[in-house]
């Protein structure tokens, strides 16, 4: 690399760094405003608080940053344009391809790192943010689900009329074992209760073993068994998987899979987005240097005023691609990539426009 780009290279990283922390800080001082009352009311200590912003500013940087970078780029290249250092560097024989590979470095790098603190860092932060959120600011989480219906193996299933997540106990329990399409095991129980000891304790039930040519039923008071079940399986599922690792995230796709569950759809969303968005980095940091490299007449503000308009305009074809997605009503994959492909679309248009 050549003193040009590291000349706008850093000039992209120390603004970023600069529009990130700012918007943060409105962020947070207007976010503390409106939970202070529950903060006083459930009498949150201020090493909780103080816990609880730590943990939230990085979600907040990973949430931003594909703007944060667009924005960063505008306000960058508008000022190289409005100095006239863009119109010097193109006729010193600069092509603008040229011109843009700092831009591609910088984009590739922010979007490189986002994938990776999106995947493996700010999961663990959430952790604590989530649950937080969930103790303090929250209403009680009451599990409301009736006749539930698990997959808890390859041949085991199991089924719940009601299930009390306060005393982690169902009601009225159906386990199955279905080998070749045939049943070959079932257990009815008045109740299913969880014991500490890491097992299920099954209260009134009786089994039936039904053989080729007979059928042993048995019977009991208690009985301990174990289960690819857990009482986690009936907690909040509320952002969960913002909380889960790449790793922990795609192991639980295919749990959620194997078992049937009707909301895998969720975490395979929250998994292509993170895949998604160090594509999108690169997309509007290209758009960015294309509104804002040729000089203005109305001034260096209003390629910034277009810059957030067009951020704008991004963030209201996400949050529409994104509810296409949760609807099911198209491939979850390319529900997810409209936005890349219309900006990436509109961003080759206007590269006609751009100074060469």
């Amino acid at each position: 690399m050549k003193k040009l780009d590291w000349y706008i290279l850093k000039k992209l990283l120390i603004t970023f760094v600069f529009v990130v922390g700012l918007l943060e800080l409105v962020i947070c001082v207007i976010d503390f405003t409106e939970k202070n009352d529950d903060f006083i009311k459930n009498e949150v200590s201020g090493k909780l608080i103080w816990d609880y912003y730590l943990s939230f500013m990085p979600y907040i940087a990973s949430l931003l940053t594909p703007i944060t970078v667009f924005i960063t780029t505008v306000f960058v290249t508008a000022k190289l344009a409005a100095n006239t250092e863009i119109v010097a560097i193109l006729a010193s024989g600069v092509s603008f391809k040229r011109l843009m590979l700092p831009y591609l470095f910088g984009a590739v790098m922010f979007g490189a790192s986002s994938f990776y603190l999106n995947s493996y860092i700010i999961p663990d932060a959430n952790k604590f943010r989530i649950s937080f959120e969930l103790e303090y600011l929250k209403d009680p989480f009451y599990y409301a689900g009736k006749h539930v219906h698990f997959k808890i193996g390859e041949e085991g299933y199991i089924y719940l009329f009601r299930y009390d997540n306060r005393r982690d106990i169902g009601n009225v329990v159906t386990l199955e074992r279905i080998r070749d399409q045939r049943l070959v095991e079932k257990i009815n129980a008045r109740q299913i209760r969880w014991d500490s000891a890491g097992v299920w304790t099954l209260k009134n039930w009786q089994k039936r073993t039904i053989l080729e040519n007979e059928e042993i039923i048995e019977s009991g008071k208690s009985l301990d068994t174990l289960l690819n079940l857990s009482p986690s399986d009936f907690t909040s599922k509320e952002r969960h998987q913002e909380t889960m690792t790449m790793t922990e995230l795609n192991k639980y796709i295919l749990l959620q899979q194997s078992r049937g569950a009707d909301d895998v759809h969720l975490y395979q969303i929250e998994k292509y987005i993170r895949i998604m968005q160090p594509f999108t980095v690169i997309v509007l940091m290209f758009i960015g240097v294309i509104v804002s490299a040729k000089k203005s007449r109305q001034g260096t503000g209003f390629q910034i005023a277009l810059g957030f308009l067009i951020a704008f305009a991004f963030i209201i074809t996400f949050i529409m691609a994104n509810a296409i997605a949760e609807a099911g009503s198209m491939n979850t994959i390319l529900a997810i990539w409209i936005p890349n492909i219309m900006f990436s679309v509109v961003g080759l248009l206007l590269y006609k426009t751009v100074p060469r």
